[in-house]
């Protein structure tokens, strides 16, 4: 069986994180913790949990980057640390990995929220057709592919914002494969910022970087 790797940005991500840890052990080879220079014992809560803890220039695709370097696995699985892979996520990412025909492609989990509201089923359901008709899953969905399509690929990008959409366009609509597994992302962000407000939001900087905007300008928008 191939080994698979996981790697996880962090930033002052210490309450999160173990829930995050606890639902991929023991069924993963390796753990890599991309912290981004957290203030909270971050660090320290991933090493407890067994982790390879890994010390980044702060923005989720250097994070990202550094990870990826750092991991030994066949496979790497790119996670978000505010995000939980629900039960059945290793058997649906086992079959992924050993079709041979899957060694160009890469692989998303279904987006869900840990919000009973019909506001978050709506972001759901926007989401879904996003991924369905744009080929762009978001980072919050995780992303599986072979470590040698990542480095054929060229790796994430050192971006502060959309290095995710940037990835999903160098992947490809075509190439990009839904998991029958889902992926339940905290929706403290919406409950804070408001639900159309940010979705609202989303939209408004995804448009603008099609338009050409830089990134480290989309990622003081963002903040």
């Amino acid at each position: 069986m191939p080994t698979i790797s996981i790697v996880v940005p962090t930033l002052n991500e210490a309450a999160r994180l173990p829930a995050t840890l606890a639902a991929l052990a023991p069924a993963v080879d390796e753990i890599v913790v991309a912290d981004g220079g957290s203030d909270d014992g971050t660090a320290a809560v991933a090493a407890r949990a067994g982790a390879k803890v890994v010390a980044a220039r702060r923005g989720r695709g250097s994070q990202l980057r550094a990870g990826a370097e750092a991991a030994a696995g066949d496979w790497l699985l790119f996670l978000h640390a505010d995000t939980i892979l629900e039960p059945g996520w290793q058997s649906a990412a086992a079959a992924f990995m050993a079709d041979p025909a899957n060694a160009a492609r890469a692989a998303y989990f279904v987006f869900a929220l840990d919000d009973p509201s019909p506001a978050a089923r709506r972001v759901e359901r926007v989401v879904a057709w996003r991924c369905r008709a744009l080929g762009l899953p978001y980072g919050d969905q995780g992303l599986l592919v072979s470590r040698t399509h990542y480095r054929r690929l060229g790796g994430f990008r050192p971006l502060p914002l959309m290095e995710d959409v940037d990835m999903a366009r160098r992947i490809g609509r075509r190439n990009l494969v839904p998991l029958e597994a889902r992926a339940v992302t905290s929706a403290e962000r919406w409950r804070r910022d408001g639900w159309n407000a940010r979705a609202a939001r989303n939209l408004f900087c995804l448009s603008l970087y099609f338009l050409g905007v830089p990134p480290r300008f989309l990622a003081r928008l963002y903040r």
